[in-house]
Order: structure tokens, then C-alpha cells, then sequence
């Protein structure tokens, strides 16, 4: 069993090899063996080799499953009968809920009172008991923990537990062992229980193997750790996953002796991979399971000629969320636009105009009229004009035909 108190690894960490590999032991029967695959089209796209460990597949669409597993099976039979507790409105509540339930192990979930009504029934559909406390996140921790003294409840803690940790470190174990070429590993980091495990399962194979965190830009808690640099954390970041403010004690020692570097990604980044993922791979990711990805797109040169596993770690994304990002992507790659064109308001206006995009085979989706809020003259008419396109270069065929016709014409640029 892996404990704070007794166990170290080679380098003084408190999660060994060995701790992995009985917690994969423990846990193996339970789980799905996730599938890793190499991608040639995001190979060629991003200039490295590049193998995608698919842990969205598990039953909950997550990683964290492992950890929580691993947890509750070294529970002894007191501590089973109490049940646990935890402060989560992710991915953690899921698998801690789901693996609970079918040990026979009463689970509470603590959430802050904002969360989602979806992911509300999620945890209480796998038989949890939710108690909403508290506008923000540390509020719902707070009252856990208080929680847990109260009723003799074990805190089952997301990341900072050495016993979690060896849980998730089982996602790196099953990658090496499938795809023993992989030379790097890029690692979204959050709290940092995934790059904890995972680098403790690469130190120990005896080749030189990076390990490369990741985080959101708006949430770079571990990476100004590590720099010993002050960044703010905070804004409304897709991957909200790993949006931590706070990484934990034993995390932030594995990962300053072990983890090689950490980089930063910014949110168009997050929402290209999500979409190309989707697009290329056919399998949805939450905006964290695509940090890996999105790593490669924004630091190409440091991972170029590189044989690279990245984590899928999550697809636990709001559909209509998933639908904004991916009509984004459309806006920004020219396949779907939105054209603000001047018009006189006068008879066959419309026609004329959709004339043009007939002759250029674009696609009117949607066509809005403003006739009062505007500073045009009474006889004047602004249209806005959303299309699809096949590509950036059609779009722009379709603006110069547009000009050329007369039209005064403005493209809508996406965010």
C-alpha cells in the first residue's frame, strides 16, 4: 500500500513503482483496459509521432476511475462501513460514486451549490448521496471536511493522496507496455495526480522518457509553482477539468523531481484540438482530455521528430459546449461565416444579392435584416448573412465577387 508515511520511491517521492503496479493488480478487472492507438493524420499534422491513450472510453468517460478504485479497495472493513466522502463536481465525483456503489461502499459527495444540475443526477444516478454546499469549490472542500470528522467519513482527496496517485499512475503503465516506442509523455495537469503516476511509471523503465505537463494559460497553478513565478488562475477556461488553483503537497514534490517540463496552452488551442479530435479521431474530449493535443499545436518545434503518448483523459463536455466549439472551429477555418453587407432597401435587393452566392455555390444558412440600429440613411439596410463554405480560399472568392458586383461587404470575425 502506498502511504505518506512509509513509502519512497528511488528519487524520494511517495509513490513507487511497485505501488503502481499492485495498485494495476488491484484494480485491473474492473476497469477498461483503454485502448492506445497511433494517429498518421495527427502524425503529419503536428510533425511528431503521436499515440493517443483513449482513458474517455472508461465506463464514467474518465481517468480519474482508477485512482478512486484503487482507494477504496484499501479501505479496511470499518472504514467500508462508514462510507467516504469527497469535494468534487467532476470527473473524481463520478468514479468515486460509480466504484463505490459497486463495492457496497457508501459514498457522499460534497458540490458546490452552482453545479449543474446534469452532473447532479450523474452522481446520484451511480447512488451517491450529494450535498450542495457553498458558492465556489473551496466552500464544498470546507464543508467535507467537516463532514468527514463529523461522521467518521474517509476523505477520498482528487490528487493529493499517495494511494490515488498509484491508481492513476496505472494509465502510464498500460500505455509503455502497449506502445513501447513512445519517448515522451504529455500530461494535462490539474491538481497533479495523472503526472504524479505517470511520472513515476516513466522513471522507472530505465530509458530516457520525457514527461510534459500541460495546463490552461488561465490556470497555470503547478507551472508557476515549478517557475517560482506569481500568475493569476482564474477566467472561464474550457478545460475546466484542470482549471486547479491549488496543486497539491505531494503532487508538486513528485512533480518537481520528476516531471521534465510543463507548458502553457491557450483557449483557441484547447477548442482546436477538441474539435480535431472529434473531427479526425471521431471521439469526443472534454477541453482537458485535449490538452495533450493542444500542447503539440502550440509548441510544435519542442515535440517535432518525437515519439508522443498523450493522455485522452476525459469526455465528460456539456453538448452544447461541445456544439459552440465546434461551430467556432468552423467560423475560424472560413466554412462558416457571417458577412455584413450594405444594401439598398429597395425591391429585389435580396435577390440580387443571393444571386452571387448562388453563382459562387455558397450555402445561406441564416439571413438578418437592421433597419433601425444602424447609422445608415432611412433608405439604407444592413444583412447579415451567415453561409458555409467549403474552405477559406471559397470564402474568398465569394468576397471578391461579391465587391465586385458593388457590394460593400465586412466578414464577422469569430473570436
Amino acid at each position: 500500500m502506498a502511504t505518506q508515511q512509509n513509502s519512497s520511491g528511488a528519487h524520494g517521492v511517495p509513490v513507487t513503482f511497485d505501488d503502481v503496479r499492485a495498485a494495476h493488480a488491484r484494480i485491473a478487472p474492473s476497469i477498461v483496459r483503454t485502448p492506445i492507438m497511433h494517429s498518421r493524420t495527427l502524425s503529419r499534422i503536428t510533425g511528431a509521432n503521436v499515440w493517443l491513450k483513449f482513458e474517455n472510453l472508461q465506463f464514467t468517460a474518465a481517468y480519474k476511475e482508477r485512482g478512486a478504485l484503487n482507494k477504496l479497495s484499501l479501505l479496511n472493513e470499518e472504514q467500508r462501513q462508514r462510507g467516504v466522502i469527497a469535494a468534487s463536481a467532476g470527473n473524481h465525483a463520478q468514479g468515486l460514486a460509480y466504484h463505490g456503489a459497486r463495492l457496497g461502499i457508501p459514498v457522499t459527495i460534497v458540490m458546490p451549490k452552482p453545479t449543474p444540475t446534469v452532473k447532479v443526477q450523474q452522481t446520484e444516478g451511480h447512488g451517491a448521496r450529494v450535498i450542495l454546499s457553498g458558492e465556489r469549490f473551496d466552500d464544498a472542500y470546507g464543508a467535507a471536511c467537516t463532514l468527514a470528522e463529523q461522521e467518521g467519513l474517509t476523505f477520498v482527496h482528487p490528487f493529493d493522496d499517495a494511494d490515488v496517485i498509484a491508481g492513476q499512475g496505472t494509465v502510464t503503465l498500460e500505455m509503455l507496455e502497449d506502445a513501447p516506442e513512445i519517448d515522451t509523455l504529455i500530461v494535462p495537469i490539474g491538481g497533479g495526480g495523472l503526472i504524479s503516476g505517470a511520472a513515476v511509471v516513466a522513471r522507472a523503465t530505465g530509458r530516457p522518457i520525457q514527461v510534459v505537463g500541460v495546463q490552461a494559460e488561465l490556470y497555470p497553478s503547478m507551472y508557476a509553482a515549478m517557475k517560482g513565478v506569481t500568475l493569476p488562475c482564474e477566467g472561464d477556461t474550457l478545460a475546466e477539468g484542470i482549471a486547479v488553483k491549488q496543486p497539491g503537497a505531494l503532487t508538486a514534490q513528485i512533480v518537481k523531481a520528476l516531471v521534465d517540463d510543463i507548458v502553457l496552452v491557450a483557449e483557441r488551442d484547447l477548442e482546436t484540438s477538441v474539435s480535431m479530435l472529434l473531427q479526425i479521431e471521431k471521439t469526443v474530449v472534454e477541453g482537458a482530455g485535449a490538452a495533450g493535443l493542444a500542447a503539440l499545436l502550440a509548441h510544435p518545434e519542442r515535440f517535432r521528430g518525437r515519439n508522443v503518448g498523450i493522455i485522452l483523459c476525459g469526455g465528460n463536455i456539456d453538448t452544447r459546449l461541445l456544439a459552440n466549439v465546434l461551430l467556432r472551429d468552423l467560423a475560424r477555418s472560413g466554412r462558416l461565416a457571417r458577412l455584413r453587407i450594405r444594401l439598398q432597401d429597395r425591391p429585389g435587393a435580396l435577390f440580387h444579392v443571393a444571386r452571387v452566392f448562388d453563382e459562387q455555390q455558397v450555402n445561406i444558412v441564416e439571413v438578418y435584416h437592421q433597419r433601425v440600429f444602424t447609422t445608415l440613411p432611412a433608405k439604407g439596410l444592413i444583412a447579415d448573412i451567415e453561409c458555409e463554405t467549403r474552405d477559406a480560399s471559397h470564402l474568398e472568392r465569394l468576397l471578391q465577387a461579391l465587391r465586385k458586383e458593388g457590394y460593400e461587404v465586412t466578414p464577422i470575425e469569430a473570436a
